[in-house]
């Protein structure tokens, strides 16, 4: 019978424990009880001390040299919390808000040796969930008793890694005729990852011939632009944009990512927007958080043009990155199509940094 869930499912569930503040187990060599640094109680802390041994709090090394932690393991840190450290120690560490009012949050002492692995799995879990990623981490005797004994979900090391590396597969869910502003003759298709996370779409307009190249736009959901209509991106205009250009010439297949603030999250995106108001540049601001330039998958667009029927885009883009992962996901670009619209005097020093640190040709 098949009533369990497989690694898929359970990273799910995973992810849903570790945003509600429930611990998770995670087993490999050894195993390791994961807290979110983000969603840490006072009295879960506790209860964790209670257990003995060595809690560390797992950072990234973006967020480890914002900090002046030593790094000994690749892209992460193991910080080892100080005997009367609380949950706000825990939050201060992994969350940046008030670097600048209480720069000097060391001296640190970092965890070296042994294997890192579990660590690992841990923060990516937390970036998998739309978390800050940070996690307290204690080893355990026995993994699997102990997460019998509370009723927690066990994450395994080596099913799980290569899911977390894995690009979703998106599966078609229904579609439906919707006229818009841009074209009465709109079709808007929703599309469910396999990993149980956030829906995509692709709004199709008219009827673009499968053996062309079809005009195309990746676009990742921006709330505050999108909705809201901010000055800070320019997002707005470029989803406005290229509706009106496919809307002109009749056909076009805009792809609707939920994977906002550059794969980071909303939550996490209106943190690097406080960075922001603080001096800090977009780039800067995700590593503070502990996040690198960008953490989108492009290659879910890929994956849903080809499985609409699509082989070759004309891309409007002024994203090098997009044309490269798309051609690397089996999709031929034929022509980047620039989309250069939305500049204004919010957005100058913004579009400024796409330009100058992520190649972005504006």
């Amino acid at each position: 019978m098949s009533f369990a869930p497989d690694m898929t499912e359970i990273l799910a569930r995973a992810r849903a424990d570790l945003r509600m503040g429930v611990p998770v187990v995670v087993q490999g060599q050894g195993a390791v009880l994961v807290m979110a640094a983000e969603t840490l109680t006072p009295q879960r802390l506790a209860d964790l001390r209670a257990l003995g041994g060595d809690p560390v709090l797992a950072i990234t090394a973006r967020r480890a040299e914002t900090l002046k932690a030593r790094v000994y393991d690749d892209d992460l840190a193991r910080l080892y919390l100080p005997a009367d450290a609380g949950a706000a120690w825990v939050e201060a560490v992994a969350d940046p808000a008030d670097d600048l009012d209480m720069p000097m949050k060391g001296p640190f002492r970092s965890a070296r040796g042994g294997d890192a692995g579990l660590h690992h799995l841990a923060i990516r879990l937390a970036k998998s969930a739309r978390l800050l990623p940070a996690a307290v981490v204690l080893d355990l005797p026995d993994g699997a008793g102990f997460a019998a004994q509370h009723g927690l979900t066990v994450v395994l090391e080596t099913l799980a890694a290569p899911l977390l590396d894995a690009s979703p597969q998106p599966h078609p869910v229904v579609s439906a005729r919707l006229p818009v502003e841009a074209s009465e003759a709109g079709r808007l298709h929703i599309f469910r990852p396999e990993d149980g996370a956030e829906e995509h779409y692709a709004f199709e307009i008219g009827s673009p011939p499968r053996d062309k190249p079809v005009l195309a736009r990746l676009h990742s959901a921006c709330f505050t632009g999108d909705v809201m209509g901010s000055l800070k991106c320019d997002c707005g205009p470029q989803l406005r944009g290229a509706l009106a250009q496919m809307g002109a010439e009749g056909a076009g297949v805009l792809l609707y990512l939920n994977q906002e603030g550059r794969g980071i999250g909303l939550a996490n995106k209106m943190r690097a927007y406080s960075l922001q108001d603080q001096g800090f540049d977009t780039v800067e601001a995700n590593h503070r958080l502990g996040f690198e330039d960008d953490e989108r998958d492009f290659q879910l667009g890929a994956r849903i043009l080809k499985s609409m029927g699509f082989s070759a885009v004309r891309l409007l883009t002024n994203n090098p990155r997009k044309i490269a992962m798309m051609e690397k996901a089996g999709v031929q670009v034929v022509e980047r199509v620039p989309l250069k619209v939305g500049e204004g005097a919010h957005n100058r020093a913004y579009l400024a940094t796409k330009a100058a640190k992520s190649g972005h040709l504006l």
